[in-house]
Parts: C-alpha cells; structure tokens; sequence
C-alpha cells in the first residue's frame, strides 16, 4: 500500500520509483524535494535537506510505517525547509509559475536605510 505525506516544499512516498512510476515498497521512502520550483537551491541545502530526512527516519526506526509517521516526518521536514529559509541558504524563486510565500514574505533590504 502507498503511503504518502505532502506538504508545500516536500512529498515523501512509501515507494521506489521506475521511470516516472512510483511502485508502492514496505521498506523504502522516496523524498521529492520542492516539486514546484518554488525555491531557489543550492547543492549545500539540498544535501541538508536529505540528511535531516535521513536522520528523522533513524530516528523512528523500529516504529510502524503509518500515515501519521510519515507525516510527521515530512512536516519537521518542511520546517526545516523554512529554516534554511530564513537563515539565507535558499531563496524563494521568484520566475516560479506559483509564487506562493508560504513560509514568510521574503526579506527586501530597504537600500535607503544604510
């Protein structure tokens, strides 16, 4: 059975994916990170992203792959998310098709103040 949590900047799925199929597995997550393009990357935040989400799995590690589990992994995800957000490590993407500042209006620096 596919199990699956969605949030705005992360989708994780109880699957193994073939091509542009997802086959539902007992025993492996796929992470989807930002599937919209609203944010802008680096190789760095990225690779934050994917250890932290290593790091909540380890963490749950002998529990029941439910719904609720799932979801609360991809939810401290996508606070995470937002604080990589907020400290600068990424950006909102400002050419996306859906500017969707769900994670805070984005910092403008008034140039006339300094």
């Amino acid at each position: 059975m596919l199990l699956k949590s969605t949030t705005r900047h992360i989708r994780i799925f109880s699957a193994t994916v073939d091509g542009k199929d997802l086959n539902p597995s007992a025993d492996t997550l796929t992470l989807d990170i930002d599937p919209d393009n609203e944010l802008n990357w680096t190789d760095a935040a990225i690779q934050a992203v994917q250890e932290k989400f290593q790091a909540l799995v380890d963490a749950s590690e002998g529990q029941d792959l439910t719904d609720y589990n799932l979801r609360r992994i991809g939810s401290d995800l996508e606070h995470f998310v937002r604080s990589l957000l907020q400290a600068g490590d990424i950006s909102y993407n400002l050419q996306s098709r859906a500017r969707n500042y769900s994670l805070g209006l984005p910092q403008v620096v008034d140039k006339a103040a300094h």
